[in-house]
């Protein structure tokens, strides 16, 4: 990984962000509108072109849910059961803090109401990979939230079939429609809608540059949670942090694809040097050494600032997806990060962990999108209701001031319909 002393916090960053350009934009655009008019030919069509399965029923039957589960381990099924648990613990936490309420005001009432989204699509990564962390991640925040339809598409294997794994993780966590289709294709279907997939309102979930591409496009008329991009993991680390850990979970992240965004910040120039040798050590001893080798040459960095607050600086504006401290204080750096979609504190909360099993969710922003949002929650599949209650003694009061507004604004006939009320 390259070394570099920092001087001046805004020029670095500025210059170390990876630039994703939006790439076959005409490609989603013309899969998209395929699929709008052609519906479920047309998603048959590209399963056959991208994924080279021949699919007949698109939706999973229950007996092929049913089977899923004889090709499932015990030790699988704990492993997806407790991660389940976990997060659902979270999830309800966040959803007990919404309590409708009524403000009464003058004889005005203004009622805020928690409800649900109607429906929401699911899009789990499959075909040559298996990715049942992301059936959980995505659908249990919707369940918790009391979404009534929840439909998961993925990716089919060659043969027209979906891992058992991710299978077994969307059922156990409650998933209503399990549908073999991934790519554009799958989120055409959810978000237009077709004889056999029914739209939904809200499309949630990672995916490549495709996906994203396709989840761009499509949400000017669907809700989408996000557009999720590379992997990013950021490390604030002091001369306290065990560089064998800082080694151990930067190659972890770096794992994911040649473009992830994996870097180290510190101000001990010592650390710096023993993280670096780690990895190089590492690196011959390590499953899928060529992606993480490509990875952290590309894209990785140890950036040395002169002080802690720099460190914090630089940090905030690169804006990681996840961002581990690991320092004498963490809770003290931690106060002061504003715009990562994760904090992670401590030497024992790597964000591998994360990913899975600590209860947070994995489906995180990128991009710099930390600055305005986090994880996806909840929070994703909860809409504000407001109903307004104005008594009849309640619009006199307020007509005069009323008035000057609207003719302020030039719309005279909005006073008209309270005017009306009136005489």
């Amino acid at each position: 990984m390259r070394i570099i002393k920092v001087s001046n916090v805004e020029k670095f960053a500025s210059k170390i962000i990876p630039k994703h350009p939006q790439k076959n934009k005409s490609i989603i655009e013309s899969i998209l509108k395929d699929v709008k008019k052609n519906g479920d030919k047309a998603i048959r069509k590209y399963e056959k072109k991208f994924s080279k399965a021949k699919i007949t029923s698109l939706r999973l039957s229950h007996v092929e849910i049913k089977n899923a589960y004889s090709k499932v381990s015990k030790s699988e099924l704990d492993a997806i059961r407790l991660a389940k648990t976990r997060l659902e613990k979270t999830e309800k936490s966040i959803k007990s803090l919404l309590k409708n309420k009524t403000i009464n005001n003058d004889g005005i009432k203004i009622t805020k109401k928690f409800i649900p989204i109607q429906s929401a699509g699911c899009y789990v990564p499959g075909g040559l990979a298996r990715y049942p962390s992301s059936a959980i991640m995505s659908i249990v925040p919707a369940k918790v939230a009391g979404v009534p339809r929840i439909a998961v598409v993925s990716p089919p294997n060659s043969d027209g079939t979906i891992d058992p794994l991710t299978i077994v993780a969307a059922d156990i966590c409650g998933a209503n429609e399990i549908y073999k289709t991934g790519g554009v294709q799958a989120i055409a279907a959810l978000s237009f809608g077709t004889k056999t997939i029914p739209k939904v309102d809200k499309i949630v979930g990672p995916g490549g540059a495709f996906v994203t591409g396709a989840k761009f496009l499509a949400s000017d008329q669907t809700g989408i949670d996000m557009l999720a991009g590379p992997t990013e993991l950021g490390i604030i680390a002091d001369n306290s942090a065990n560089p064998k850990f800082v080694a151990l979970d930067l190659i972890s992240q770096a794992e994911h694809s040649s473009d992830t965004f994996c870097y180290l910040i510190t101000t001990s120039e010592k650390l710096a040097k023993s993280v670096n040798n780690m990895i190089s050590e590492l690196l011959s001893k390590i499953q899928r050494t060529n992606l993480v080798k490509s990875s952290l040459k590309n894209n990785g960095f140890i950036a040395i600032c002169k002080t802690t607050s720099e460190m914090i600086k630089l940090a905030n504006i690169l804006a990681p997806e996840h961002l581990q401290i690991m320092a004498k204080n963490p809770s003290s750096i931690s106060s002061q990060i504003t715009s990562s979609g994760l904090v992670l504190l401590g030497n024992n909360s790597p964000s591998s962990a994360s990913d899975y099993i600590l209860g947070s969710n994995h489906i995180l922003p990128t991009n710099g999108f930390g600055k305005i949002r986090g994880s996806l929650s909840v929070l994703d599949f909860i809409k504000t209701n407001t109903e307004v209650n104005c008594s009849k003694s309640s619009l006199p009061k307020l007509s005069k001031h009323l008035e000057i507004l609207t003719k302020a604004e030039g719309l005279f006939n909005h006073y008209e319909s309270v005017r009306g009320r009136l005489e």
